[in-house]
């Protein structure tokens, strides 16, 4: 009869602690191995050993697969220690089923033995069929990653150049060969066209041009800077008092209008009236453009005058 769940669930929890501390501790481990094997590779690149460097950099990317595995497998401990309420029930939870299987698949194919003690509490825990599912990989609930990471083919050739390639770049190593030309272009090919201080041929291209296009050139550039300064008139569009900008459209309003409270805003009738243009003013009645003053008029004036 197997124990209570609850004391398995603390055994596990105890287990999940160990072995992400032993993860850790392997990840540093192997790191620090990593960073002496990359040296030695770019001694031997640096004295042509090539081979040599072909056949050994495979153990630097074994190396480095397994630490991405061992970082995986930690992040499924972590998992399952802060969901581990969730290992009292009698079946695997959905949530958790990837977590555990792939944690039994991988902890017989490492050198964690913390990890292989969680999974054999998880074996006791759920039962020998689910641990032939998961050894199987029956309905492919074991993660891709962690499959693909613990298989034995051998790395790609673009694989092993590429991490040879880094290497060399990384200690300053010559690998590939390089000619000289490929580090760089010479300076007297470098385009300096638009360079107020051309060099090389270039200058001397400037020297012997006919001094009749300098003219030419000088309007040029002269238009250019006229055209730089030139501004839309002030009077552009209607004389209006009040300037809104529109909104910027967008996917849910094409077209966006200028809205004040609910209600689209409209120029007023003044606004209207001082954006029209105006007419020319009649003139006043009895002013100087009347012309002269008739005949009685006048007489009434003088009458006027003599009371």
């Amino acid at each position: 009869m197997p124990p209570p769940s609850h004391l398995l669930v603390a055994k596990v929890k105890v287990q999940l602690k160990l072995a992400i501390a032993r993860l850790r501790m392997v990840q540093k481990r192997d790191e620090a191995l990593s960073k002496q094997q990359r040296r030695a590779m770019a001694q031997l690149l640096e004295a042509g050993k090539i081979d040599s460097a072909r056949i050994r950099v495979e153990n630097i990317i074994r190396s480095d697969i397994t630490t991405e595995l061992h970082e995986i497998l930690e992040l499924y401990c972590e998992l399952l220690l802060a969901r581990a309420g969730l290992l009292e029930a009698l079946t695997c939870d959905p949530g958790l089923e990837e977590a555990v299987k792939s944690i039994m698949y991988a902890a017989p194919k490492t050198e964690i033995k913390e990890l292989q003690q969680v999974r054999t509490i998880l074996a006791e825990k759920f039962g020998k069929d689910f641990v032939t599912q998961a050894m199987e990989n029956h309905g492919g609930k074991v993660s891709e990653k962690v499959v693909k990471k613990l298989s034995v083919t051998p790395p790609k050739e673009e694989l092993i150049v590429g991490y040879l390639e880094e290497i060399a770049k990384a200690y300053g190593v010559n690998w590939p060969k390089k000619a000289p030309t490929d580090l760089g272009d010479p300076p007297d090919f470098v385009d300096d066209d638009d360079d107020g201080n051309p060099s090389g041929g270039q200058a001397q291209k400037n020297f012997e041009e006919p001094l009749a296009g300098e003219d030419s050139e000088d309007r040029e550039v002269e238009a250019r800077a006229e055209l730089s300064k030139a501004t839309p008139p002030r009077s552009f569009g209607p004389a209006s008092p009040l300037h809104v900008n529109p909104p910027s459209p967008s996917t849910d309003n094409i077209h966006p209008k200028v809205t004040l409270n609910s209600m689209e805003l409209k120029p007023s009738k003044r606004m209207t009236d001082a954006a029209a243009p105006k007419k020319a003013a009649t003139p006043k009645k009895g002013s100087i453009a009347d012309g002269v003053p008739d005949v009685d008029e006048l007489a009434k004036r003088f009458a006027a005058l003599k009371r």
